[in-house]
């Protein structure tokens, strides 16, 4: 199985020390968002955990800690964007991420790392041709530490409209022009540019819009084959990525991003740091009186066929 860490906040750059923790002691207690109360408990030993799954802003806390992760698959995603403190307001330098992004493709290999240039928004200062300048600094930065790179378009969730009001939806026309752009810069540095959960708008201008953390991509990083149990749709069938199964935690992630779907507020993120013991097996708080912890269903998807080259 697939545990995925980065959905709902981000562990490495927050939580590191805690997530170390848990990979020693071997389980997890993951609280249901929606269900305070129901809490699942979660192996995480590699004789059933094939791959774990990270998406960070800020690999560096993790990195001295990479021993811990060797019996395990990995992926990583590592969001850089042209984005100053106005829009993500405590993510560390985009230089610093970068070579720290070349540090975590060394140890992990290319096949095991991707990067993701999204939420694309356009403001009069992050206009479409700054975008497709920075874009194209990126990428020469990184080529040969990845082969992918992920874009999206900015959703306004309600979250996102409260917490950012002055941001808009791009246009197609806009994102017609960015997709082509970033597809042809890709070709030029060796980097496919996927989109994730657009449909196949960009498809006909070099965008592959098969997504993102997809069953391929994990194949490929375990350079083995894969047979993951059928799921519903994700996104209203937009998507073809294996979510699900995140042992993170909302309104826990500091960067404070403007455009984050994650956190409802930042004063409740505060709230919820403060509950956070590195020794618990939750990643905020404990125990409860009234809490329903259950074992989840967990077993290898390894095929057992022999390994690809992908």
């Amino acid at each position: 199985m697939i545990i995925q860490t980065g959905m709902r906040t981000d562990i490495p750059a927050f939580y590191s020390k805690w997530f170390l923790n848990r990979i020693k002691e071997g389980y997890v207690l993951v609280r249901n968002p929606y269900d305070l109360q129901s809490v699942t408990r979660y192996s995480l030993s590699p004789d059933v955990v094939d791959l774990i799954a990270f998406c960070t802003k800020n690999p560096a806390p993790m990195l001295p800690g990479m021993d811990a992760l060797k019996e395990y698959g990995q992926y990583w995603f590592v969001t850089i964007t042209p984005y100053g403190r106005d829009i993500e307001l405590n993510v560390p330098d985009k230089e610093k991420v970068i070579e720290d992004f070349k540090r975590l493709s060394d140890i992990v290999g290319t096949d095991s790392v991707g990067w993701r240039c999204d939420p694309i928004l356009l403001t009069e200062h992050y206009t479409l041709e700054r975008h497709i300048d920075d874009f194209r600094h990126m990428a020469k930065t990184l080529s040969g530490y990845t082969e992918s790179c992920v874009i999206s378009f900015i959703d306004l969730y309600r979250k996102v409209r409260r917490n950012f009001p002055e941001a808009e939806e791009v246009g197609k026309e806009e994102r017609i022009t960015i997709g082509k752009a970033f597809a042809e810069i890709g070709k030029e540095y060796g980097i496919t540019i996927r989109a994730c959960a657009e449909g196949t708008e960009l498809e006909p201008n070099g965008v592959d819009c098969g997504g993102c953390m997809t069953v391929g991509t994990f194949e490929k990083a375990l350079h083995a084959v894969l047979d993951v149990p059928k799921r519903k749709n994700q996104r209203g069938g937009k998507c073809a990525c294996v979510l699900g199964t995140d042992i993170g935690a909302y309104d826990t992630c500091a960067h404070f991003c403007r455009y984050c779907y994650a956190n409802t507020d930042a004063e409740r993120v505060r709230q919820n740091m403060k509950a956070h013991d590195p020794d618990s097996p939750f990643l905020i708080g404990g125990c409860r009186p009234g809490d329903r912890i259950r074992e989840a269903a967990q077993e290898s998807w390894r095929s057992g066929q022999l390994t690809l080259e992908l």
